[in-house]
């Protein structure tokens, strides 16, 4: 219930900042909700606090001006810096395979644009997030603070060594494709955790869910994917 309350309380509170010059508030919270129905929840995804996160987060806030009409299109649109925003479908599947629950701990690699970050933050008690594009970090801070986000923590760093200061994480995502899990990720994820991560080369990629019980990793293939590579590194 406690999720379920956060997302009654954050839904005004979105809408009130969504509003601009390219659309008003209530057609962008048609063409989510459209989305939702028509590409998200009918192509599996069941978990309704994930739907209902994805019906209140503004995706268009997420996205370069020039391409805000093509927000609610499920498909991936880049964000400057050879980077992209994950297609909506994939960010309710990613986070819905991690298994939330409402006093989780999450970290974040690759935050982007902010949006799987802003989602992710109505669902959890804070998520911490690492970007190495350093202008791509400050637009999401801008942005989630412009939005009244209080749970989400930014790092400008590299991903591929996690945030040790806050370890261990219930759950880590990631948003870049490493050709194996870093190991200081394993290492930062707390006995139960969960992660989901892109794995391979640029056109071969899985998404794969990995969970640590008793210090012992247990993995399963989620589907094919193709995400930006990680840049960090070791």
């Amino acid at each position: 219930m406690k999720n379920f309350a956060k997302l009654l309380l954050f839904s005004p509170l979105v809408g009130s900042n969504a509003g601009n010059n390219n659309g008003n508030t209530d057609d962008w919270a048609k063409q989510r909700a459209k989305t939702v129905d028509c590409q998200i929840a009918q192509r599996g995804v069941e978990n309704q606090l994930v739907l209902n996160a994805m019906r209140i987060v503004p995706r268009h806030m997420f996205v370069p001006a020039e391409l805000r009409s093509s927000s609610y299109n499920d498909h991936p649109l880049p964000i400057g810096y050879n980077q992209t925003i994950s297609q909506p479908y994939i960010v309710a599947a990613m986070t819905e395979a991690l298994d939330l629950k409402p006093d989780d701990k999450v970290l974040e690699i690759g935050t982007g644009s902010g949006y799987q970050t802003a989602v992710l933050s109505l669902l959890v008690s804070d998520v911490y997030t690492i970007e190495i594009i350093s202008e791509l970090a400050k637009r999401a801070e801008i942005t989630l603070n412009k939005l009244g986000f209080s749970n989400i923590h930014i790092k400008c760093g590299n991903g591929y060594h996690g945030w040790q200061e806050f370890a261990p994480y219930n759950a880590i995502i990631v948003t870049c494709a490493p050709d194996k899990i870093p190991q200081p990720l394993i290492d930062q994820l707390a006995d139960e955790g969960r992660i989901i991560i892109p794995i391979g080369k640029q056109f071969d990629q899985e998404l794969v869910k990995v969970t640590k019980q008793h210090g012992k990793l247990a993995a399963e293939r989620i589907l094919s994917v193709r995400f930006v590579p990680m840049t960090g590194n070791p």
